[in-house]
């Protein structure tokens, strides 16, 4: 497996022999507008050529619409013959904007070897999880593979804690910049939060991600590393990739 962050929640998998791109937010670098009043978004530009960034995608998942997660730009420049995979409710949206063949994640599903299964998340709490409206995650499965949880645009909660115990992924994928609007709680994982999943699962390799890209986050780098740091938690456990890094599982 390698997983190579693009920004923000794009990633590049390569996966069972296959590549696959998640939640496509492709558009240049203060090009759409602040959500905490700070700077126009994206903070930073893509770390290469959109044309490599979309070269060979054989399966697009998107765990949810925001337009930090499948903006206009992918929209546009992606191949509507790609597949995508999505979650339900979802599936109309897409479809309308030229996409062939989107699928809905329903019950787990077999694509060329991969075993695909969706999972629920959290998007804040109270008010904010209806407000935010319904995000997913994704596990992964294939021979010769790691299990990966892709957890999402998600708080760390009761389930999240549960799928982790359950599943027990060798690899689990946080979204942990603690973004928020105003001073309401995080309506991601946060540092804290983020370290509460590497101590929930101590045998994964916990990749954080979802950092540095929007005006709203809160949590940076190098001080999600001092946290882990004070946790004793070191970067064997943690990894958090730059943008254009490449991991190899």
């Amino acid at each position: 497996m390698q997983l190579q962050l693009i920004r923000n929640a794009t990633m590049r998998l390569t996966y069972g022999g296959r590549l696959l791109l998640t939640d496509p937010f492709l558009a240049a670098k203060h090009s759409l507008p602040s959500f905490a009043g700070i700077s126009p978004n994206p903070l930073v530009d893509l770390p290469g050529p959109l044309e490599e960034i979309v070269a060979g995608v054989e399966l697009l998942l998107v765990s949810h619409l925001h337009s930090d997660h499948f903006d206009a730009v992918a929209q546009a420049r992606l191949s509507k013959d790609i597949p995508v995979l999505c979650q339900p409710g979802d599936e109309a949206s897409i479809a309308k904007k030229g996409f062939h063949i989107v699928t809905p994640v329903i019950e787990p599903i077999d694509w060329r070897g991969v075993v695909i299964r969706r999972t629920p998340g959290r998007h804040g709490r109270g008010e904010w999880v209806e407000r935010m409206g319904p995000v997913s995650g994704f596990v992964l499965q294939a021979d010769q593979e790691p299990t990966v949880y892709w957890a999402g645009d998600t708080i760390w909660y009761e389930e999240t804690e549960r799928l982790v115990a359950e599943l027990q992924p060798e690899v689990i994928i946080t979204h942990s910049s603690g973004a928020r609007f105003g001073e309401g709680e995080p309506i991601v994982m946060d540092g804290a939060q983020t370290i509460a999943v590497c101590q929930a699962a101590p045998w994964a390799r916990v990749v954080a991600i979802h950092l540095e890209s929007l005006d709203h986050g809160r949590v940076s780098r190098p001080e999600l590393r001092r946290l882990a740091e004070a946790a004793g938690i070191g970067p064997e456990q943690l990894l958090i990739p730059a943008d254009g890094e490449t991991l190899t599982f």
